[in-house]
């Protein structure tokens, strides 16, 4: 995975909850911190794919 600028994930945040993101570099993710939507989102080709029905919940 293509890693992020710092600077855009200080901006980012989850389309549903509005909670920041955690980089997951090994799964290829960016994962809502918050514990209740917990939801995951893919980075395809260096570019966040925020778009909810793409997700996976994490728990």
């Amino acid at each position: 995975m293509t890693a992020l600028p710092a600077d855009i994930l200080e901006i980012l945040v989850c389309p549903v909850c509005h909670a920041p993101f955690a980089l997951d570099v090994e799964a290829g993710e960016l994962v809502c911190t918050n514990g209740e939507c917990a939801l995951a989102y893919p980075v395809k080709e260096g570019i966040p794919v925020l778009i909810e029905s793409q997700a996976r919940k994490t728990s």
